[in-house]
This record gives structure tokens, sequence and C-alpha cells, in this order.
């Protein structure tokens, strides 16, 4: 591995490309989700300070197995470090629109593993503290599986305790991880026949984040663009629904549309790289076996009867695991996602594939991950178990096997979107006692219609 770093930043991109933004809701005939429309707020200075954490980066690494690796930093809210931070500033800004242009009140209600929450919770808390809404206008409610609870990170909005009665967190004991879906819509759906004084938006929708993802492609054109370069890319990311490559076509798609925006678009689509775990590789089977069902993995065996299991049969799949449902992240839970057809679709016109990696090969490969890593700013814990989202090593992981099983090509240069990375020491855990443990559906409405009213 040879490192050369260097670092190309897009300061608050999220006010940088606002006309991108707006432009682009326009251009798709968007109109909403559920009662909120896509109208922004006019640029002042509360919404620059609003925005003031959505820097996004472009770091050229160095090389691996003679490909040259980047990557696409999209964590740089000290309130976050993931991704989900661009959406979520995204989704509060036309929540306050909607607030000054109706008087209506909102309740932002939305099913989490974890980031997707703290996200949502960190731009509320931005916009109070922005002075953009208070907590008589705007609340949020999240809803977590007990499993998640190791993922769930502190915020203001659970420090105080008047916010955090007004903005719960709601911790649910479920069976599956994905059941917190099913349970927070219908406990929505409960509340829009109640008669409250907020009005509630169920935030998880595809559009939501879609729009919001349109900026990676933005930020890659004018920081490191796809043109003269007659090397082939890929991007590579660890998904669960694969929100954010929709999203970054969708910007290509779009700036193909607008060469009066002044950003090119790549002379080159990308190909994609979906990197996933053994508990839920529903994607990468979608693209490579055709289905979801869990008999069209490989055949694992066990030499050992207390040794990990280990084939050779499929490159795309761990080589060596110690568990054929390890479970290295619990943000990613989703199975059969349905943007599963979509992104097949992708990679068929534009190259890519897909990867499931085990906890083992992340830790095989940690010392060269930290070495790549460390010269960025991303340092990796001594001790792995420290990691408390696993997005950023998994996706470089995903990468190196690539390269190193071939299953990308010689001379492609690989992207890697750096969706999230954090442990306690970096972005402090929740405190005690500021959850809402709940059992129900019942239960969960009944923290909705408080919070609501």
């Amino acid at each position: 591995m040879t490192a050369v770093t260097t670092e190309t930043v897009v300061v608050r991109a999220m006010t940088r490309y606002q006309p991108m933004l707006r432009a682009g809701a326009e251009q798709l005939g968007m109109s909403g989700t559920g009662p909120v429309g896509f109208h922004l707020p006019a640029d002042d200075d509360r919404l620059a300070r609003f925005h003031e954490v959505s820097d996004i980066a472009v770091q050229r690494a160095g090389t691996w197995r003679g490909h040259h690796v980047s990557l696409l930093d999209l964590m740089r809210n000290p309130g976050t470090r993931t991704t989900k931070t661009f959406a979520s500033l995204h989704i509060v800004a036309r929540a306050v629109q909607h607030i000054r242009d109706t008087g209506e009140p909102l309740l932002l209600t939305t099913p989490t593993s974890g980031n997707k929450g703290t996200a949502l919770r960190d731009a509320v808390a931005r916009a109070y503290a922005a002075g953009l809404a208070t907590p008589d206008e705007l609340r949020v409610l999240t809803v977590a599986p007990a499993h998640s609870h190791p993922k769930l990170r502190d915020s203001p909005l659970s420090a105080d305790p008047g916010l955090r009665a007004a903005n719960p967190l709601i911790v649910a004991d479920v069976s599956r991880p994905d059941d917190v879906k099913a349970l927070t819509r219908s406990a929505y759906e409960r509340l829009r026949s109640e008669p409250t004084r907020f009005t509630p938006w169920f935030t998880l929708d595809l559009e939501n984040y879609r729009i919001a993802d349109t900026l990676r492609a933005y930020a890659e054109a004018e920081l490191d663009p796809i043109g003269p370069r007659s090397r082939p890319r890929v991007h590579a990311h660890a998904v669960s629904s694969a929100f954010g490559l929709l999203g970054y076509h969708l910007g290509v798609s779009l700036l193909e549309r607008h060469a009066d925006w002044g950003l090119p678009a790549p002379h080159r689509h990308p190909g994609f790289l979906l990197v996933q775990q053994l508990a839920t590789p529903d994607m990468v089977l979608s693209l490579l076996k055709g289905g979801t069902a869990r008999d069209l993995l490989p055949r694992y065996r066990r030499p050992e009867p207390a040794g990990p299991w280990r084939q050779e049969g499929d490159p795309h799949f761990p080589a060596v695991t110690d568990a054929l449902d390890e479970r290295l992240d619990a943000t990613f839970y989703t199975s059969a996602p349905p943007t599963s057809a979509e992104i097949n679709s992708l990679v068929a016109r534009y190259g890519g594939t897909g990867v499931v990696v085990s906890r083992r090969e992340c830790l095989d490969h940690y010392e060269d991950i930290a070495a790549l890593l460390a010269p960025l700013g991303h340092r990796l814990p001594e001790d792995p178990a420290d990691i408390r989202e696993w997005s950023l090593v998994k996706a470089v992981t995903g990468a190196m096997l690539a390269a190193s099983r071939r299953l990308v090509a010689s001379g492609t240069d690989l992207l890697v979107h750096a969706s999230g990375f954090y442990t306690d020491d970096t972005l402090p855990p929740l405190r005690a006692g500021a959850q809402l443990e709940v059992s129900s559906s019942v239960a969960i409405e009944d923290a909705m219609l408080r919070a609501a009213r």
C-alpha cells in the first residue's frame, strides 16, 4: 500500500448546493412527502449557522493493489459522524418552511436503528439553537429496537428534561429489529386520526433521503470530477437499502440535465460496489443470485467443532466467519429492501458488484485499514471492540477484498463512501434514563400522543 494523502473540501455543502436541491425537487415534480412540501427557507444567517456542519470532502488515500483509493467523507458533523446529517438537515429545513407557511406545528416521527434517529434529533436541536424553530413548533419522536441501544447517542435533546419530554426517544422491545418500522407506521396512522396540536410527519420515505444524497454527486463533480480521466471508477458503500447510491445516481442524472449549474456531469458513470454483512446480505444476494433467500448463500463448512465457518466457492462472500448470521453492526438491519431492483438495474447498466464481509475479515485487514485512514484523520481505536459504527471499516474492507479477489477490474479507481464511524469517545452514548422503553404498539401510540399534545 502506498499512502499519498490530500484533501479538498466543500464547506457548508447544504448551503452551497441549495439551488440544486430546490431545482432538483422541482425538476422531478416532487410536491412533498406526507404533509410537508419541498420548499426551503431563504438563505440567512440562521440557516447558515444551521448548515455549518454539512461539509463534504474528497480525501485521496493512496493506492491498494494497484487501485487508486479515495474517500468521499460524509462524516464531518461532530454531532452525528454519519452521512444521515444531510437528509436530516434537509428534512428539518423543509419542516421549518412548512411551519412558517402554515403556522402548523410538526412532530417528526421515524423508526431508526440508531444513526437516522441521532441525525434527526441533532438537526432539530440545531434548529432550536439557530433560532429557526422552538419546541412549541417542532418536535421529533424516534423509535429504535432494543438491540440497537449501543448505537444510541447523546444530544442536547437528551440533556434537558423539558426537551427530553418534548422529543421522546423510544426503545422498543421487538422480536426482529425490522419490526420497529411497522410498529411506528401503525402508531403514526393512529395518531393522524387523533385531534392533536402537532401534525405528525412520518419521515421514513425514500425521497426524503434520495434528494439530499444528490449532494454526493455535486461534491464529486466539484472536487474530483470523472471526465478527462481514462480510468474507470467504482463507488464502494456499506449499504442497508442503498439510499445513498440512489441519491448519488439521481444527482448525476440532474447534472446531465443542467449544464447551467456549472458542475460537470461525469463522462463515465461509475460502477457500484455494495458491501453488506451476513445478517442482512439481501442486496448482494439479489444482485448476484436473483433472490434473497438465505439458502442462496454459499455452502459453509466447519472443519473444527469450535472453529470458524469457511467456504472457498464464492469470492463475493466471506471466506471465514464466526457465525453464518453474523451482525457486525446493528445499523444494517433491513431485510429484503424494496430498493434492490433499482440498484440491480444500475449495476447492470454501469458495472460493479457486491461483497459481503465478516468481522474476521475486517480484523484481518485492520492494520492496513488503520494505516490507510490515520493520515486522513480517521483514527481506528487499538481495540476494535470500541467501534460503535462500522460503516467505514466495512466499506474499506469490502473495497480491499474486491481488489484482492479481482472482483473489480485492474486499473479501476475506488471511491469509498465514508458514511459513518464513531466510538464512545468520539460521540458519547445516550445518557442513562434518556430513553422511554416500551414493548407494544399501543405504548408507542401513547408516547406519540403525549408528544403531539
